[in-house]
């Protein structure tokens, strides 16, 4: 296994793939779990990480708004439970949310409990208190992505450390939560950041990776960059779920970059699927992804189905 981690950009696909799929059938069967979110507040965030279309030091077409109604929240969070998702995640912009708004999102949180699903939140930089405080009121699963390795980490955002993300993921451990993390691909690291930052989710126990391939956004810093091909991103799948084997590896934005290669995901070894829309770019709808994983002999892992 090691010989394939370390030559991992050199080893035929094929046989990286069949690892891979051995890997997922033998921990995970043949069951995938669906998660949804709502971008419950976009924009104006104060961070300058270069991929991301709500840091307000980028001129960019994302839409801005304040944390939105409870209403909403529970209108979104029911349609994706009819639709069989398992976990349902409210995600807001900003480095953390204010007092005030903590107190809406665990209102949220309440509500989302009276659903069969699993309740989730990617907040930013939580303290343990806030942490304690959401759990309190139901929250199961904190997420806060790395994003990269800690040895590049400092070329794609200056305004908070890598130390920070992981200072909020031992928080939510300490409090009894699951924690969510991984990151974004094709940002410009090589492959031993990708290495490392496997190893290092390894090394916490995260519960679930979600891999984002990186959708260049007119405006950031990276709006430029040319996507991943088909080819390197099934490779990336393939080397998390080597070194996370027991891990839900879970696929996020950027899925389109896969084109006529997006099935292959699961041959690499996902077992997981955000499925709706992502924070600031559209996703596929549920009944898409339903039929995308029932098509090819698998089935989904559900609370409601």
């Amino acid at each position: 296994m090691e010989d394939f981690i370390k030559n991992i950009e050199k080893v035929d696909i094929y046989s990286l793939l069949q690892e891979a799929n051995l890997l997922r059938t033998r921990h995970k069967g043949n069951k995938i779990e669906l998660c949804a979110i709502i971008n419950a507040k976009s924009g104006l965030c104060s961070e300058d990480c270069i991929f991301c279309s709500q840091s307000s030091r980028y001129k960019t077409n994302v839409q801005v708004y304040p944390l939105i109604k409870k209403e909403e929240i529970v209108e979104k969070a029911f349609e994706a439970e009819k639709y069989g998702v398992k976990r349902f995640s409210i995600v807001i912009s900003g480095r953390k949310p204010l007092k005030k708004e903590l107190k809406l999102i665990g209102d949220y949180v309440e509500e989302i409990k009276k659903s069969k699903m699993h309740s989730c939140a990617s907040l930013g930089l939580l303290e343990y208190d806030d942490i304690l405080y959401l759990k309190d009121r139901g929250l199961e699963r904190l997420h806060c992505n790395i994003e990269t390795s800690e040895s590049f980490f400092n070329r794609i955002c200056t305004t908070h450390k890598f130390s920070d993300k992981v200072k909020t993921l031992e928080y939510a451990k300490k409090a009894g939560l699951s924690i969510c993390s991984g990151g974004i691909f094709g940002m410009g690291e090589s492959w031993n950041d990708r290495v490392e930052m496997a190893k290092f989710l390894q090394k916490i126990k995260v519960d679930s990776v979600p891999i984002n391939f990186l959708t260049p956004i007119p405006g950031t810093p990276l709006g430029n960059k040319e996507p991943l091909s088909p080819m390197e991103a099934l490779r990336i799948i393939a080397l998390f779920r080597l070194i996370l084997p027991e891990t839900d590896i879970r696929i996020c934005g950027g899925r389109p970059l896969l084109g006529d290669f997006s099935s292959w995901i699961f041959l690499a070894g996902a077992n997981a699927l955000m499925t709706g829309n992502y924070l600031t770019t559209s996703g596929r709808h549920y009944s898409d992804d339903l039929f995308f994983i029932k098509n090819h002999g698998l089935e989904v892992d559900s609370v409601v189905c």
